[in-house]
This record gives structure tokens, sequence and C-alpha cells, in this order.
């Protein structure tokens, strides 16, 4: 049954992925979908790339455990903040620029934006440094439900059944590029909203009810019952968590790439609207099961302890929670959905080393690439070394380099050069000595300096790109590229 309903999987996978090629002729197509993505495509392929296996496995679990049903308030802020404001803010304008100045990548973006090689090379390399050990935490993510669900068969391995998951994404994006992930993230995206419902509706009838699983997480915990209430035991931490997930959005390469295939402006309206109803229910259903695992770990005798690993929590309550049929499903769904993160930061990188290093333009130079990362990604993952301790900063990383540059590149005409070199070198500075910083003192708990280091790269480099313009306008002229604002 486990090989029958991933065969399938994969040859629906497959398929899509050589239909969708008769689409691609050029580059663009192949990267942004000719930009004539539809709605249901870009709302489904902005969710499924925001929500991976991390968020089901590991951050509802870990957050839900510390936090209580306080987390909720994560998933409903990535909704509002990730989802509707990045939308209102971001999609209209990142359509219209990117058009006008026929750019398909945050770090072209910038080049030209900034009338700058030095800006698209710099950007270049943050993309390829952080990214990387980005993807490898999406296989790594998804390794814990692959080891309970196919436990006694050959892809109980984590590094083979990760490399099916890479062969599979480089078969597909090979062929279909853009195309293939947008519709696949559309089939896993609805499978993935009913999927969420019924898993919801399961919880509450296992906890007794909304009010009778409040009351019994009120008892966990200390004696206040803080894991019951509505702000949770450690407030300013819940806060920062919201704040990196929902606004890291902003600045992530992989994130703003959906904005600019869409269609036209209709297009943007039905899409901001499909996509935060979709956030609401993956995000804030997956938080708020996580919120209430200390009780669901009670009334199904699972048996985890404070000082087990919170990766192995979710996957533990749904193997319990759900029967082997549903849960085959549901591996198949974090399967696509950890791809679809997989293929969309694949296509963020590949087309940013082919232009601005290779200067290279080639269809088949970019599907090579695509190849390429995605294997690169696969083997950070497997392979222990110190780029895997890159990953707790990485959305940090990127997304504080970026957001400062790109969201006042955008709207204002009077950032200079200087002052987006200086918001992006700011901001990435930011989480480098940061982490240095929590490094040095303590390495066992440098990676929970990550939220924070994030939050504060992002606000950083939103007020040092405007400043530094302001200083610098005497002696660094407005880039030609703003005309087009």
């Amino acid at each position: 049954m486990h090989y029958l309903i991933l065969a399938v999987f994969i040859l629906i996978m497959v398929v899509v992925g050589i239909v969708s090629s008769r689409k691609i002729k050029t580059t663009d197509d192949f990267v942004l979908g000719g930009r004539k993505m539809g709605p249901w495509l870009s709302a489904f392929s902005y969710g499924t790339t925001y929500f991976s296996a991390v968020v089901f496995v590991g951050y509802a679990g870990r957050y839900g455990w510390s936090f209580g049903l306080a987390s909720t308030w994560i998933g409903i802020g990535n909704a509002i903040f990730g989802s509707l404001l990045a939308w209102l803010l971001l999609a209209e304008k990142t359509r219209k620029v990117s058009s006008a100045l026929n750019v398909n990548n945050m770090a072209d973006f910038f080049g030209r934006r900034y009338d700058s090689k030095g800006l698209e090379k710099f950007a270049a390399m943050i993309i390829f440094v952080f990214l990387i050990p980005y993807s490898a935490s999406v296989y790594q993510g998804l390794g814990h439900i692959f080891t309970r669900f196919f436990a006694g068969t050959a892809l109980e391995s984590l590094p083979l059944s990760m490399f099916l998951m890479a062969v599979i994404t480089a078969v597909y994006l090979y062929f279909g590029g853009y195309v293939s992930t947008a519709i696949n993230s559309l089939i896993q995206g609805i499978i993935m909203l009913f999927g969420t419902v019924y898993m919801i509706w399961k919880v509450l009838d296992i906890v007794g009810g909304l009010r009778a699983g409040t009351l019994a997480l009120a008892a966990e915990g200390d004696a206040t019952g803080s894991l019951a209430s509505i702000t949770g035991p450690a407030p300013f931490d819940l806060l920062i968590l919201l704040l990196m997930t929902s606004f890291g959005t902003f600045g992530l390469p992989q994130m703003v790439s959906k904005f600019k295939g869409l269609r036209d402006r209709k297009t943007v309206r039905m899409a901001t609207v499909m996509s935060t109803v979709f956030a609401l229910i993956i995000g804030g259903g997956a938080y708020f099961m996580g919120g209430l695992s200390r009780v669901l770990n009670q009334k199904l005798n699972l048996g985890f302890e404070q000082g087990d690993s919170l990766d192995t929590l979710m996957p533990l309550i749904f193997e319990n929670l759900l029967t082997k049929e549903f849960m085959a499903v549901l591996v198949v769904l974090m399967l696509s959905a950890s791809m679809s993160t997989l293929a969309s930061i694949v296509l963020v990188s590949a087309p940013t080393f082919s232009k601005t290093i290779l200067k290279k333009d080639n269809m088949l130079v970019l599907r090579l690439l695509s190849i390429a990362f995605v294997f690169v990604s696969w083997l950070v993952a497997v392979i222990p070394s110190a780029i895997v301790t890159l990953m707790a900063f990485s959305w940090g990383a990127v997304s504080g380099s970026f957001i400062g540059p790109y969201i006042w590149g955008l709207y204002s005409r009077k950032i200079t050069r200087f002052g987006a070199a200086a918001g992006m070198v700011s901001g990435l500075a930011t989480v480098i000595t940061g982490a240095a910083a929590a490094f040095l003192a303590n390495s066992s708990t440098a990676a929970s300096w990550s939220p924070r280091l994030a939050v504060l790269a992002m606000v950083v480099s939103l007020v040092v790109t405007p400043v530094a313009s302001l200083i610098s306008q005497r002696w660094s002229k407005i880039p030609e590229g703003a005309n087009v604002l």
C-alpha cells in the first residue's frame, strides 16, 4: 500500500511535468510561466511554498508544545501579514516593475533597478550561500515522517528517501519549470486544505472539543495555566516568531518570485483572497493542532517526554491520529509541499547563477542547473558539515539582506545605489555578527537566537536603506532604473 500510493504520486508529478513542457518555449516561461499565471495557480504556488513539511513537522510541534494554544497566533499572523499584506503591498507593484525592467530573479532586479553589477553579484552570493542550506532543511523536515511511515521498508533510510524526493523534483522541474510546479501546487494545495480541516476535526474530537481541550491544556505546564492563555507563557518570544515567519516573506526571493509571473491586476486581486484563505487554514490549522499537542500526548498515550526531540512530536501524533490510508495521503502531501518549496528555491537559484555568474540566458543551461541545485541541496542535507548550521539563520540572512532594498526600491525613486548597498550589507551583518556572538557564548543554544536576529536584521535593513540614501544623495546619483516607478 505504501509503495502503491507513492507510485501514483510520482506518476502524477512526472506526467504534469511532461505535459507542462509543451508550454515552455523561453527562459521566462521556464522561470515565471511566461508571466501569464492565473489566480489559482499563483495563489496555491505561493501557499505551498510558504507552508512546507517544516511547518507541520517542525514548527507546529516545537512551538505548539512550548507556547500552547497561543502558537495559533503565528499561523494567523502568517495569513494576515505574510500573505494578505504581502500580496497587497508587493504583488501588483512587483508584477509591473519586474516586467518593465525585464527581470526574472531578485539579483537581476537589484542589478537593473540600481544600475549596479556589484549589487547583482552580491545578491547572487547571498542567495547561493544561504538558500542552499535552507533548501536542505526542507529535506530534513520531511525525514521524520518518512522514517516512521516507511519503517521496515527501504525508504526508512533517510538519505534514500530524500534522494527519491530529489529525483522526482528534478524530473518535473527539468521538463515543466515553474508551470509544472504551479500545477502540482494547485493539486496538492486543494488536498492539503481538505486534509487539514479533517485533522482539526479529529483533534477536537479526541480532546473532547475546544473547551475541554483548553481546560486540559490549562492543567499542563505551570500553575498559571499559561499554555491555555491568549498570549502563552512567553509573549515576547511568541511575537518574535510571528514577526519573523510573517514579514520574512517580504524579502525571500522564492516568495517574491510568485508575483513576477502574475497575468494582470484582476489576477492579483483574486489570488490575494485565495492565498490568504489558504494560509489561514493551513498555517492556523497546523499551529492549532500543535498547540494541543500536550493534551493529545495524554489522550493518545504517546509517552512523549520533555527531553525527546520536538521534531518527532507531530509525526508521532499523526501516526496515532490517522488511519494508514489517511497517513499515506498525509505523507504524500508533506512530500509534495516540501517539493514545491524546494522547486521554488531552485527556480530562484538556477536563473541567478545562470545570468549573473555564467552570463547565459539559455534553456538547456537553466534546466541542467536546476537539476544540479536539487542534488547539491540533497548532499548538504545528508552529509554532516558546518554548513548545516547555516539553516537556522538562512531565513533571517536572506530576508534581512533584501527586504529594505527591495521594498524601498519598488516604492521610492529616491533610493540610491549606496542606500541599497548599505541596507543589504547592514541586514546581512546583523545576522552574521549576532550568530557568531551567540555561538561563542553558547554553541548549544545559538540556534535559538535566529528568530530575534532575523527580525532585527529586517528592521535594520528597512531603516538603513532610506537613511543611507538620504545621506548619499549628494554624491550617489539616483539610478536610471528608478524611472520605471
